[in-house]
């Protein structure tokens, strides 16, 4: 089976307490005892951003072995939190180092996994009328496509997963929005939304994908079964822009 929790923010290595924030108690904890509940040694979960708060690979290792000490394979993307990200070269060589076997990156490539093709990106923050954002969207957007075009040479079955969400409730990314449909992708799991931003996460159908939302907060730290969408009944359209969620968004 495939799972996906996004949002770890994992500090085993770094003093960055998570409980402050309502909610975050305990998180690890919680994360590690819900994780071995649902998900077997067969498994895969999906972890699409934000996994440490470390700095560097080396800050990030208490982590990563967490995360190893868990059941299943781990594929892992970037967020915007993952200071400790550097090249796919020395995260993959970090890992072999350190035995971490059951840890997956998911960056410029796609993972086949139970016949379905795993592919994403961390896509960007989409409110902002700023150049150098626009620049790291078009960038995020690229490899969103490279990723979804090289799962397509390993399965006809396709599951993309983002950091940033792709759409909410009053807001679409453009940019990301016409990679999903021009390569015909039907679901999109993805993360970054807590708090009262939750309640803002588009959660359905629209133009034919299917959306969720994994962020750990909002699944009580509990990884979340993956499944194929079924035909459900469209939103094509998403309400007027608001511009006070620029500011929810940020707080991610």
């Amino acid at each position: 089976m495939i799972f996906a929790i996004a949002d770890t923010h994992l500090s085993f290595g770094k003093h960055k307490p998570m409980d402050i924030f309502p909610g975050w108690d305990n998180h690890a904890q919680r994360l590690e005892q819900n994780w071995r509940r649902v998900v077997g040694e067969g498994d895969t979960v999906v972890l699409p951003g934000d996994i440490s708060w470390a700095m560097t690979l080396d800050a990030a290792l208490p982590d990563f072995q967490f995360l190893h000490s868990l059941p299943g394979t781990k594929i892992i993307l970037k967020g915007n939190h993952d200071y400790w990200f550097t090249t796919r070269k020395k995260i993959e060589d970090f890992w072999a180092a350190h035995g971490l076997t059951s840890l997956v990156l998911l960056h410029n490539n796609a993972v086949l996994v139970e016949g379905i093709a795993i592919c994403g990106s961390r896509g960007w923050f989409f409110d902002s009328d700023e150049p150098t954002d626009a620049k790291v969207l078009a960038r995020e957007a690229g490899r969103l496509r490279t990723s979804i075009q090289a799962g397509k040479k390993l399965s006809d079955d396709i599951c993309v997963f983002l950091h940033y969400p792709p759409v909410t409730q009053d807001r679409v990314c453009e940019e990301i929005d016409q990679v999903l449909q021009d390569e015909a992708v039907p679901c999109c799991y993805y993360g970054h939304m807590h708090g009262a931003a939750i309640r803002w996460a588009f959660r359905g159908t629209r133009n034919g994908i299917c959306y969720d939302l994994v962020s750990a907060d909002a699944l009580k730290f509990t990884p979340k079964l993956v499944c194929m969408p079924e035909a459900e009944e469209e939103i094509t359209e998403a309400p007027p822009k608001r511009n006070w969620w620029r500011r929810l968004l940020k707080r991610g």
